[in-house]
């Protein structure tokens, strides 16, 4: 490079140790390029302000609502089918006359294009070529089968005065639509975007190319032309929740993998025949692994109809009391966290059980965080209530040490709570035993321990010190069976830390 422009001095490198001699420099001055003249700066006109109609603004936020959007149909597909439906009605002054309410969507227009794309023509081949069609109609049609999202709060459109350029423009990576919707929380615009759904949708289309591989893999042998039945109508975007047209009583849960079919979905009205049935047949039978089966399935065609209603709340409060009652806490989580959602709702139910059941809850998993949040969610009303207050006073003595009275409440536990109390109260009886050995020495009674304790008998009490392999420390005399609290402190301490080191529980809240 040359040193011409004097941007740099040339310097020799060093080969020795020793000072080198400082050259005379001479700098070259530095003489600027000819330029042809000023170049004026181009004239930046005021962007035409134009007020787009408000149906048209309606309809723009209806195309990019998640709810709307079509498996198979990308963002960037539907915004251009957008931006076309738009410009062709402002160059043709169509703006105020076109039906916006009414308009199918661009996402819908795709879908309907590559409907039309795909269907059979009226000649078809004969032999494997018919089959093989077929078979690639039943693929596509997989691929754009619209998927069915439950719809979020509301929001109002407010537009915005100081926009001014076309809706489908922008000057950043945001869509110009989405700054036209006012949201009341910052993190609904992050729910509303739908970037948490790609991980899902990108694992459904690997499972749906795996079973098309292993089909386009089988040779098909040639066959008769069979007759073509018209394919069911797929359920329109716009039309809302599926709509059941079972009629069964009984049907066991399967994991749905694709859009519910109405065909296999119950009605509302066949659903409470349903909860009849499998209430008089719970009280008949008491086969938890069938009740558990069908109570999914009937909270699942619940879930894809959008029904939420009274009935919703008592299917969802019956599972989770024959669930406490058969100490399964997974369903029992599933079933109180979405009864959280659903009394938010007021749509009935017993808000105050349920509550009740959650503080005894975080009791057993020691869960202190979420504790000191239902604390704070407990209005005055809830805290007058009898099974509210019975669960705050059990706290409390869990908190003060107080075994004595958490040992009498034990025994009046209301409702089904006392189900949630036998998870744990083995582990206080631990460390009630652990701290009766501090305080009591050289020895206690066992008719003590079984008044202390809360066990219904002195035979019950010493079954219990004896599951935990503490039998030596139990000796008989003249007046009665005494526990030898001296020796069996450390036995016991031991005992206490081993039953609160972990709380072994799945589908935790």
């Amino acid at each position: 490079m040359s040193s011409a422009n004097g941007a740099y001095t040339p310097v020799a490198a060093r080969r020795t140790f020793s000072r080198p001699l400082q050259p005379e420099t001479t700098r070259v001055p530095y003489t600027p390029m000819p330029t042809a003249g000023p170049v004026p700066n181009p004239p930046n006109p005021e962007k035409s302000k134009r007020d787009w109609p408000q149906p048209v603004r309606h309809y723009v936020q209806r195309a990019f609502a998640p709810e709307n959007s079509l498996h198979g149909i990308s963002r960037l597909e539907m915004e251009i089918k957008l931006k076309q439906i738009i410009s062709d009605s402002a160059e043709s002054n169509t703006l105020l006359t076109v039906a916006w309410e009414t308009l199918p969507l661009p996402q819908q227009m795709i879908y309907n294009e590559r409907e039309k794309a795909i269907s059979p023509p009226a000649n078809l081949p004969l032999g494997n070529d018919l089959s093989t069609l077929s078979m690639q109609d039943t693929n596509l049609k997989s691929t754009v089968t619209p998927s069915k999202k439950r719809k979020s709060t509301d929001w109002d459109p407010v537009a915005s005065d100081h926009e001014s350029t076309h809706p489908w423009r922008g000057t950043n990576s945001r869509n110009v639509f989405e700054e036209r919707i006012s949201y009341p929380d910052k993190r609904q615009r992050h729910d509303i975007s739908g970037k948490g759904s790609s991980k899902s949708h990108y694992n459904l289309d690997n499972r749906k190319k795996r079973f098309e591989d292993g089909q386009s893999t089988t040779v098909l042998s040639p066959r008769p032309v069979p007759s073509i039945k018209p394919p069911s109508p797929s359920p329109e975007v716009d039309q809302g929740p599926v709509i059941g047209r079972c009629q069964d009583l009984e049907k066991r849960y399967l994991r749905l993998t694709s859009a519910p079919n109405p065909d296999t979905v119950r009605p509302l009205v066949v659903l409470e025949k349903t909860l009849e049935h499998l209430k008089k047949k719970w009280k008949k039978e008491n086969n938890y692994g069938y009740i558990c089966d069908q109570f999914k399935s009937l909270r699942q065609d619940l879930t894809v109809q959008h029904i939420q209603t009274e009935f919703t709340v008592n299917v969802y409060e019956i599972h989770a009391r024959i669930a406490l009652e058969k100490g399964d806490l997974g369903e029992y989580n599933q079933c109180q966290t979405q009864l959280r959602a659903l009394y938010s709702r007021n749509l009935g139910g017993h808000p105050t059980e349920f509550k009740a059941y959650r503080i005894l809850y975080f009791l057993h998993t020691c869960n202190r965080t979420d504790m000191n949040d239902v604390l704070a969610d407990l209005t005055p009303a809830e805290k007058e209530n009898s099974a509210v207050k019975h669960a705050l006073d059990a706290r409390s003595a869990l908190a003060l040490g107080n075994y004595h009275k958490f040992f009498q409440l034990y025994h009046e536990t209301p409702n089904m709570g006392a189900y949630l109390m036998d998870m744990f109260v083995a582990r206080e009886r631990l460390a009630a035993l652990s701290n009766i050995c501090k305080s009591y020495k050289p020895d206690v009674k066992l008719r003590f321990l079984t008044e202390e304790l809360g066990f219904e008998s002195d035979d019950e009490s010493a079954r219990f010190i004896c599951d935990y392999n503490g039998q030596t420390f139990l000796e008989e005399r003249k007046d009665g069976v005494r526990l030898l609290t001296g020796k069996a402190l450390g036995f016991f301490e031991d005992a206490k830390e081993s039953a609160f080191k972990r709380v072994d529980i799945k589908g935790q809240i």
